[in-house]
């Protein structure tokens, strides 16, 4: 069955081309030219699979409709791509705060849009077959329901930040470069500095709380998720 894709921007034109662009590669697509009326489509059964969402719209800011996605439990795990004429570093980072997967400026290439949503897809399907629910002493993570609790205490994470953390976990024990994890976690082709995966993984140690002391930091080089003494004397 073909991936749902909700395109949201108040440009009726942009809205046409995006939409004969998806169709055109298989997909099928859904409109809405402002959040309402994207919250609107966001609660139908089931949820499109991706969201491609402007920043300005007419009655909300698309920020506040990705808050929403990700504060609703059906849709937390929707992918979403933020579309936008705003260029600065710190918007990114903001993008990337309220949950975004990705960050596109306008204007921007098709091709490269569909890309992005494709490897994000992807992505999205590799996850889906990962182990449902993992341990890790105080941490306890469940991939399926994209949820985490740390000594029995749920942590709210936003999708990029569950991301960061399943990807550290999986590969616990070993380094990963800063370089790696944008490439892994926020996606080659996105336009962000290193200095985005530090900001990230702070962020993740403190809501991580008593768990926060498993990411280790290796100075000059990136992260490390560290090895339970079980696992380090095997």
């Amino acid at each position: 069955m073909p991936a749902t894709i909700l395109i949201v921007d108040d440009e009726r034109d942009l809205l046409d081309s995006l939409r004969f662009s998806l169709e055109r590669e298989g997909f099928c697509a859904l409109t809405a030219q402002n959040g309402s009326s994207a919250l609107s489509l966001m609660g139908q059964s089931p949820p499109p699979d991706l969201v491609l969402l402007d920043w300005m719209l007419p009655d909300m800011a698309g920020t506040e409709v990705c808050r929403n996605i990700r504060m609703t439990e059906r849709t937390r795990g929707t992918p979403v791509i933020m579309i936008t004429a705003r260029s600065e570093e710190i918007d990114r980072v903001v993008g990337f705060e309220l949950g975004a997967d990705d960050y596109v400026t306008k204007p921007f290439s098709v091709r490269e849009l569909l890309l992005r949503v494709k490897a994000i897809l992807r992505r999205r399907a590799a996850d889906d077959h990962a182990i449902e629910e993992q341990h890790y002493e105080l941490l306890r993570v469940d991939h399926d329901g994209h949820q985490v609790w740390v000594q029995n205490s749920r942590v709210t994470l936003t999708a990029l930040e569950f991301r960061l953390l399943a990807t550290l976990l999986a590969r616990r024990g070993r380094v990963q470069t800063r370089d790696t994890l944008l490439n892994d976690v926020w996606g080659v082709q996105v336009d962000v500095t290193t200095r985005t995966v530090d900001t990230h993984v702070q962020r993740l140690r403190k809501k991580l709380g008593a768990a926060g002391q498993y990411i280790e930091t290796l100075r000059g080089v990136g992260y490390r998720f560290l090895l339970p003494e079980r696992e380090a004397t095997h």
